[in-house]
C-alpha cells in the first residue's frame, strides 16, 4: 500500500464525521437530497451520491433527521430537516470538534 493510499484512508476516515455533522447543521433549513448534495460539494465536503443517501435514511431512523415528501413539483421529492435531537447532537458535535481544532492548534509548535 502506497503513502497516497495510506493518507487517501485516513482523510476518509476523518470527513466521515464532519459530513454528519455538515448534513445536520445545513438541514436547519430543509432540503432534499440532491440539492444537499450540491450545497455540501459546494462547501469543500467531497460527497458522493452513494454516500449521502443512506447517511441521510440513517440520520432519519435514528430520530435525528425528519423528512416529508413534497409532491406539488412534477418530480416528488424528499425534503429532510434536522429534529429537535438532530439539533442537540449537532450542537455537541460542534462543542467537541471546536475543542479538538483547538487541541491541534496547541500541538502545533
Amino acid at each position: 500500500m502506497g503513502m497516497d493510499e495510506v493518507t487517501a484512508g485516513h482523510l476518509q476516515e476523518l470527513r466521515r464525521g464532519t459530513v454528519v455533522l455538515a448534513c445536520l447543521v445545513l438541514l436547519e433549513t430543509p432540503g432534499y437530497g440532491y440539492g444537499l448534495l450540491e450545497r455540501l460539494n459546494e462547501a469543500g465536503f467531497a460527497v458522493d451520491a452513494n454516500t449521502l443517501y443512506p447517511l441521510l435514511r440513517r440520520l432519519e431512523k435514528q430520530g435525528l433527521l425528519t423528512s416529508l415528501w413534497n409532491t406539488d413539483e412534477p418530480r416528488p421529492r424528499k425534503y429532510y430537516r434536522v429534529s429537535d435531537d438532530g439539533r442537540r447532537v449537532a450542537e455537541t458535535l460542534r462543542a467537541d470538534w471546536d475543542a479538538l481544532r483547538a487541541s491541534i492548534d496547541a500541538l502545533q509548535v
